[in-house]
């Protein structure tokens, strides 16, 4: 065989080596995708049924598989959120945005995280990115949560602007409605107050926590009667709750006075 020849086959065998070894780390690529989205898929069913502990150990074997996933990370941010592991979470919803950065669902479920720490305001930088992000099919949540960091700051006639506005886009959203109730309560606009969470309760006639906030709205208005109605019904809905024992109390207030 002449040395031509022989180089030229030598290079097509390195070629041929390239190739297979490419093609068989593709196909690993995928089958371990595959197998990352399965434990995936499990962990959020595990979360959906409130078993957080189970759906993090699920989501932590789908990121050891394929942690290039914006979906995993939200999810593990979320789950983290859950625990009330707060930094932690923060990490995954960075690393989700990381990946994607026009992924407005896990930058407003970042946006919450900053809620439960009590850093409205770096809560409102990300909840006004994402209510301006026009590809964002469902901006109500993000004015909702806007609504509740300015609730939280005091600043009523801001926070009323942002929940009216997620009631354009869905009049029955619930944590607009709510909290729309509670501004309303702060700013001492007792019947407005009294009509948007009868028309909440009306809406989610099985929610407690709206019971409870109407009942403090009868109680502002005088209403007496309606207020002792609204404390029962939360003490039907959520028996064994604090909740519930702080009803029984107020009621019994209510009956003595």
């Amino acid at each position: 065989m002449s040395r031509n020849r022989l180089d030229w086959t030598v290079l097509v065998m390195m070629v041929f080596c390239v190739v297979s070894c490419a093609t068989t780390n593709m196909e690993v690529q995928k089958q371990q995708k595959k197998q990352g989205e399965a434990f995936r898929n499990l962990g959020e069913a595990y979360y959906s049924q409130g078993d957080y502990t189970s759906a993090l150990r699920e989501l932590l074997k789908a990121e050891a598989l394929y942690s290039d996933d914006p979906f995993l990370q939200n999810d593990l941010g979320l789950t983290y959120k859950a625990k009330k592991k707060l930094d932690l979470a923060i990490k995954h919803f960075n690393k989700a945005l990381e990946i994607k950065p026009d992924y407005a669902p896990a930058k407003n479920n970042l946006g919450t995280v900053y809620l439960d720490k009590k850093e409205w305001d770096t809560a409102i930088k990300y909840f006004k990115e994402v209510s301006e992000n026009v590809l964002y099919s469902t901006p109500q949540k993000a004015l909702a949560n806007l609504g509740w960091a300015y609730y939280n700051k005091k600043k009523y006639t801001i926070c009323e602007t942002y929940y009216l506005k997620a009631l354009d886009l869905e009049p029955k959203f619930i944590n607009a409605q709510r909290g729309l109730g509670l501004t309303y309560i702060a700013m001492g606009r007792i019947d407005e107050a009294v009509e948007i969470l009868e028309s909440a309760v009306k809406n989610y006639p099985k929610v407690a926590l709206l019971y409870n906030d109407l009942a403090k709205a009868y109680v502002l208005s005088n209403d007496y009667e309606k207020a002792l109605d609204a404390y029962h019904k939360v003490i039907e809905l959520a028996p064994d709750s604090a909740m519930a024992k702080e009803a029984e109390k107020a009621a019994l207030r209510i009956k003595r006075y």
